[in-house]
């Protein structure tokens, strides 16, 4: 049996998880850090990447401990080194390599968005493999044809907000706080989604791609009218209850609609989705009643899979039993779409 480390700083998360070649996860280990970004209501890359170097050892050492494993068991390092925030990959993957070399084992580079389609198969135990898959998180918005763990072709993405990003705005809008996704949700389930009718950009157009800019900005003007910047937050009520309401629906309705479509297009009848707002529950919903009117199969991965973990990394042993291994010169690479 090999035992793999995985290290995960793309963004805001420090994270460290140890799995076998087997993919049994002996254990995942998440710092946040929204405590620190929630007065800028968003993330601050400097402070991102200066937590990440407070975190990440004892995140590691955390993780070993929990697995019941030494560093000197290791047989393998991986570390998400695209996409995401360069300064804060580049702390991950300085200690993957560090690390690597240290123990004298192979390193490897792994795919964050590919991670999060990942996650499904990590989740259901077994193969999943061809499918669409959806990656929704707060930096990508993305559909793409999987006929394998390591082979996705992008079929579209957004054209600017990602639908996380979104999230975050709107909750700033409406005062709800940062994170955005889970402090929307929780509004949302008070309020009345019909109460406002926000546009479903592309809704009627073929083509597999996402604009939520023009979404966040309708419900600025419907929340606040013409004179923004004199405007506050609405206090607690039915006001701020269905704006929230009727944002998701129309987030959800565009998100499960493209999927349908992505489903449709390539034929395929299995649909994985990751990121972190796919912890919503009304999205799960939604996408769980349509694949099933599709005949289509559902994989959405436990909430601990969503958001941004190391667990999900273990796409890495795909690439260990290839032996696509990373030599010591490895960069961070912030865009990979």
């Amino acid at each position: 049996m090999t035992y793999f480390l995985a290290i995960e700083t793309s963004c805001d998360e420090t994270a460290a998880a140890v799995f076998t070649d087997e993919l049994q996860v002996l254990a995942n280990v998440v710092a946040s850090q929204s405590d620190l970004h929630a007065r800028f209501g968003g993330v601050v890359p400097e402070i991102a990447s200066r937590a990440h170097l407070r975190n990440l050892l004892p995140v590691i050492d955390e993780a070993l401990r929990r697995a019941g494993i030494a560093l000197s068991d290791l047989g393998c390092v991986a570390v998400h080194n695209t996409p995401g925030l360069v300064g804060a990959l580049l702390v991950g993957v300085s200690a993957a390599k560090a690390l690597a070399w240290g123990l004298g084992v192979p390193l490897i580079a792994v795919n964050h968005i590919a991670s999060h389609i990942f996650a499904c198969r990590l989740a259901a135990g077994r193969d999943i493999f061809p499918c669409v898959g959806l990656v929704v998180s707060g930096g990508h918005t993305a559909l793409f044809r999987c006929e394998s763990a390591l082979a996705l072709e992008l079929l579209g993405g957004t054209r600017d907000d990602a639908a996380g990003e979104a999230f975050d705005k709107v909750a700033a809008i409406l005062g709800l706080g940062f994170p955005g996704g889970p402090a929307v949700e929780r509004e949302a389930a008070q309020g009345d989604a019909k109460a406002y009718h926000f546009p479903r950009t592309f809704a009627d157009d073929g083509r597999l791609e996402f604009s939520f800019s023009g979404l966040k900005t309708a419900v600025m003007y419907a929340c606040y009218g013409q004179d923004v910047k004199r405007a506050a937050p609405p206090p607690p009520g039915p006001q701020r209850a269905n704006l929230a309401a009727s944002f998701q629906a129309a987030v959800v309705d565009v998100l499960v609609l493209k999927c349908k479509q992505a489903l449709r297009k390539t034929g395929l009848k299995r649909l994985a989705v990751g990121g972190g707002v796919s912890a919503n529950r009304a999205l799960r919903a939604a996408l769980d009643a349509m694949c099933a009117k599709e005949g289509a199969e559902l994989f959405i991965p436990p909430l601990a899979l969503c958001t941004d973990n190391a667990a999900m990394a273990a796409l890495a042993v795909e690439k260990w039993k290839r032996g696509q291994f990373a030599t010591l010169d490895l960069d961070a690479e912030p865009n990979w779409l």
